[in-house]
């Protein structure tokens, strides 16, 4: 049976191992180490664990200073407070200085469930990726965001990383020799009718939804686009040639994130049908995670209605 994680675990577990390869690791927190899964840092390495309490944007102005100062700063907390409240400090003092900051946002999207939709960030993709050489990413698994933290402590620039609270089937690991890089999605599932391009736990719902479309006699492909930006433009533009028609698919608002990403380089260089799949212009609301998700429509269900309409495009 696949391993079913929560992606804030594996993080947590992620900079715990590396910690003694990596001494001028650091993490900061605001008061959130339990929810973000920093907890056990703080307790394995308390001398580089830093507690800056209900302040994110002081968090923000003192990971800069570290990384000023040669170290290599995880700052995590809630996606809504890292990329929303603290919004003018990662642009002013960590992104336009181009520090090596990494800024971890847990409880992303509509999957934080009854925390109610002030906690429901579907907003983070968006402003993040307004800020210049930020790099934006969200594993879809527990194997993949293992992966990405190391990547991140080796890549030396700003960074933002989302994390989910809900625990997800582990889907990276049943490809051979599965390989995280920075700005390289990963096709998962090859096809020749439609494209999905997916990223965090939409790439489980992906992956069913191509299952589900196969059963019409579909091909469908399918990319796990884990890096938001820098956007990995020769997948995006291979899937478009030898598909012809995309559908991209986000826990997050379908304004400014990865749909929008796929279809501002596609328009440029090679129109293609592109239907978006997200929250449509819409702030979440309380539940269980999965309800709140279905009632949105961010199901595999949801994604074969969102393909069939890209193929009918298509035949335009």
């Amino acid at each position: 049976m696949a391993e079913k994680i929560a992606t804030r675990n594996a993080y947590g577990d992620a900079i715990v191992a590396l910690a003694e390869q990596y001494p001028e690791l650091v993490v900061l927190d605001a008061d959130l180490s339990g929810a973000t899964m920093s907890k056990g840092f703080s307790k394995a390495y308390p001398e580089r664990f830093f507690n800056m309490g209900i302040a994110e944007c002081n968090m923000m102005g003192v990971a800069a200073g570290l990384a000023a100062c040669g170290k290599k700063p995880f700052a995590s907390t809630f996606a809504m407070f890292a990329a929303g409240r603290a919004f003018e400090q990662v642009r002013n003092s960590i992104g336009y200085p181009h520090l090596n900051v990494k800024v971890v946002g847990s409880h992303g999207g509509l999957s934080v469930g009854e925390d109610g939709a002030t906690h429901q960030c579907c907003e983070d993709f968006a402003t993040m990726r307004t800020i210049p050489g930020m790099v934006v990413c969200c594993p879809c698994d527990g194997n993949e965001m293992r992966q990405a933290v190391q990547a991140l402590i080796d890549y030396d620039g700003p960074a933002y990383l989302r994390l989910g609270r809900s625990a997800v089937e582990t889907v990276t690991d049943a490809v051979p020799g599965y390989r995280f890089e920075l700005g390289k999605g990963v096709t998962l599932r090859d096809g020749s009718d439609v494209t999905l391009i997916a990223v965090g736990l939409m790439v489980q719902e992906a992956l069913k939804a191509a299952d589900i479309l196969a059963g019409e006699g579909v091909s469908a492909r399918v990319i796990n686009m884990h890096t938001v930006k820098p956007l990995d433009e020769a997948l995006v533009l291979k899937a478009a040639e030898e598909t012809g028609a995309i559908v991209t698919s986000e826990e997050h608002n379908i304004i400014g994130g990865l749909g929008e990403a796929v279809s501002g380089y596609l328009s440029g260089v090679r129109p293609t049908p592109v239907v978006r799949h997200g929250v449509e212009d819409q702030f979440g609301r309380s539940g269980k995670a999965a309800e709140v998700l279905a009632a949105y429509g961010l199901t595999a269900e949801g994604m074969a209605d969102k393909a069939r309409a890209a193929i009918a495009l298509k035949k335009r």
